[in-house]
């Protein structure tokens, strides 16, 4: 029973979810039940079939419509009285600004990636707001508590990057079916669908290209007076048959390995015998688009032959061309969306054919291409409960008795539930702590593209970035922004940082901004000449608050290699909610303050998902392995600074 000071500080909170799924929906009716008047609910999704099993707040009916309103609707039968304000929107959007979070007595985050928790994490840093984490992978749970100044932050301690393979393995010598998912979903979707302007390395010189010639026409553009299915069937030739001819005349590659066979549409026709490629028609609703369902195809667990790969591949490609053209060049592969998921499942088995990598069904890929391990609902009802748990402690400032809870597939010291102390916050994070980076980099190879994709945005975080050195703005976004200054903006990111108007050379001091996370951070640029291309595949190296805990855990991964420590050992693994969540390599190590659980003195790291007890349960590691993980290829202060003209 809770208390009369537990249940004042109840009901008189303002509390915003962030996520109405998996764990949304037992957190959301958990808040109702344990008194809360005030909640506001963020979720872009809408409800698919899929999530029927588990999100219990929606039923048949509601597929296609909003989580966060049907949620609010389902719950207020039961509590009319409270009140339930929804956003059927992205949290990333401008209108959920640090402003917008003021208002809040405590943050609650039940998202599936970590892009959008970091996001959350650095608003509630600028706001002063409370942040409560959680997640959920199958059997295992966590909940963290974040607390400006009195707790770490979420991204005090980094979070392990998904692995990646050389390009050329991508490309050339595929040898498991990840490789394949890899090729389709970042270079081919890409390509085809995705941002133009972006470095792709698909072969793109035809058959028919002279050798000599500087000017090589992309065979991927779609010629005058060619329709969807002639460019579709073209497409299919150029990438699966003449690709793989180009890749065989290099002798050498195989002589070790088993050689692919090229792949024509001829070909499959002939598999075809007395078949031919369907003809559907377009006239389906764009928002439930599916190849799937015009070829006939219904069940998702099937495995398709590769007659069926290639009917899917080329309906696919052509829906998208009638029903969505308006969208591609803005396209980025969503396992969410069910199109997209049908051609990358397609186009992997097709190449996986080719290399005599076997083929898996949709469903399986699908699991690839999203990183997916389905969700346990017992898992996120106990998790949605410790949530609350921890939300009431922060409602009433119990800074003593914060606990950062992780929930064990097995028993460890006879616990299912091991609690443990939050860390303080670490002085080394560049987030709440604002510590300098750095950067080793080819300033005279780099252009400032590549620095924005793969340092500001994919390993900072930043969606809306602002680059300066000294008092020279060299990049910025934003919709206020004059033409000549966009274009300014636009011809910088194809120079080298060393040719940029005000050159970025080695012992340059970068400022990068997010105005809307009200995020600053200055980076040190090292130049570097030379990269490996295996273990560097970037070509760029970001250092500074990660590097005491990479060495950390390199040590620790060689220490605990067969797991034959007597003692418990911690095995964290980056948790996300919902059946559709990216697993990450396990990473185990700490700087500062060492929690403690509440009956023992071991040292636990900031991101567990579950300890074990080696004693009495030898386990290894949970890692990454190849055949699961998706693997990535490669205001105020306007009158200081000085625009480039």
């Amino acid at each position: 029973m809770a208390s009369e000071q537990q249940l004042s500080a109840i009901k008189g909170a303002k509390v915003l979810m962030v996520g109405a799924g998996g764990i949304g929906c037992e957190l959301l009716k958990t808040l109702a039940l344990s008194g809360f008047q005030d909640i506001h609910i963020i979720d872009m999704d809408t409800i698919e079939v899929s999530n029927l099993n588990r999100q219990f707040l929606f039923r048949q009916s509601h597929v296609g419509q909003s989580k966060a309103k049907v949620a609010r609707d389902a719950v207020l039968k039961f509590r009319p009285s409270i009140s339930i304000f929804p956003y059927h929107a992205n949290v990333k959007d401008p209108d959920f600004n640090v402003d917008f979070l003021k208002q809040f007595s405590v943050v609650l985050n039940g998202l599936d990636n970590l892009d959008a928790r970091r996001h959350v994490n650095r608003l509630c840093l600028a706001a002063g707001v409370p942040l409560v984490e959680s997640g959920t992978t199958g059997f295992l749970g966590q909940v963290t508590v974040h607390v400006k100044g009195k707790t770490e932050c979420y991204e005090c301690q980094p979070k392990p990057a998904p692995k990646t393979y050389p390009v050329c393995t991508i490309t050339s010598t595929p040898s498991k079916f990840v490789h394949c998912i890899v090729w389709a979903k970042d270079l081919l979707f890409a390509k085809l669908f995705g941002d133009k302007n972006q470095e792709n390395d698909l072969n793109v010189r035809s058959s028919n290209a002279s050798s000599s010639s500087d000017n090589v026409e992309d065979v991927f553009k779609c010629k005058k007076d060619e329709d969807t299915e002639e460019y579709g069937r073209r497409i299919f030739d150029h990438v699966f048959g003449y690709n793989i001819e180009v890749a065989l005349s290099n002798e050498d590659t195989w002589k070790n390995r088993i050689r692919p066979r090229p792949i024509y549409i001829r070909d499959v026709e002939l598999i075809q015998q007395n078949g031919t490629l369907d003809k559907t028609s377009a006239s389906c609703d764009p928002s439930s688009v599916s190849a799937m369902t015009t070829l006939g195809l219904k069940n998702p667990q099937d495995v398709w032959s590769l007659a069926e790969n290639s009917r899917v591949f080329l309906e696919a490609l052509k829906l998208f061309f009638l029903l969505r053209e308006k969208e591609i060049g803005n396209l980025s592969f969503d396992k969410d969306d069910q199109l997209a998921v049908e051609f990358v499942t397609a186009a992997a088995n097709i190449r996986a054919s080719s290399f005599e990598i076997p083929l898996h069904s949709l469903f399986k890929a699908k699991g690839v291409a999203g990183n997916i391990v389905h969700a346990v609902a017992t898992t996120n009802a106990i998790i949605a409960g410790l949530v609350v748990i921890e939300t009431i402690k922060v409602l009433q400032n119990d800074v003593k008795n914060y606990r950062m809870t992780y929930c064990l597939e097995h028993p460890s010291r006879k616990m299912l539930l091991m609690p443990v102390e939050p860390f303080e916050p670490n002085k080394l994070c560049y987030v709440c702590s604002e510590t300098p980076l750095s950067l080793e980099i080819n300033t005279n190879h780099s252009k400032l593209r590549d620095f924005i994709e793969k340092i500001v945005k994919a390993k900072l975080g930043m969606n809306l970035p602002l680059i300066m050195h000294k008092s020279t703005l060299l990049y910025e976004v934003g919709d206020d922004l004059e033409e000549d200054m966009v274009a300014n903006y636009a011809a910088n990111l194809d120079k080298v940082l060393a040719q940029l108007p005000s050159p970025v050379t080695g012992g340059t001091i970068l400022t990068v901004e997010d105005l809307q996370q009200e995020l600053t951070c200055n980076i040190n640029i090292k130049h570097r000449e030379e990269f490996d291309e295996v273990k560097e595949p970037d070509g760029m190296i970001l250092s500074g608050w990660t590097q005491v805990l990479a060495e950390k855990y390199n040590e620790a991964s060689k220490e605990n290699g067969a797991s034959t420590s007597n003692s418990s050992q911690p095995v964290p693994v980056e948790a996300e909610d919902d059946d559709e969540i990216q697993i990450l390599p396990a990473f185990s190590s700490a700087v500062g303050k060492k929690r403690k659980s509440l009956d023992s003195a071991d040292s636990a790291s900031s991101d567990l998902s579950f300890v074990t007890d080696e004693s009495r349960n030898p386990r290894k590691a949970k890692e990454c392995d190849d055949s699961e993980a998706i693997i990535m290829v490669d205001g105020n202060e306007e009158s200081k600074k000085k625009r480039v003209q």
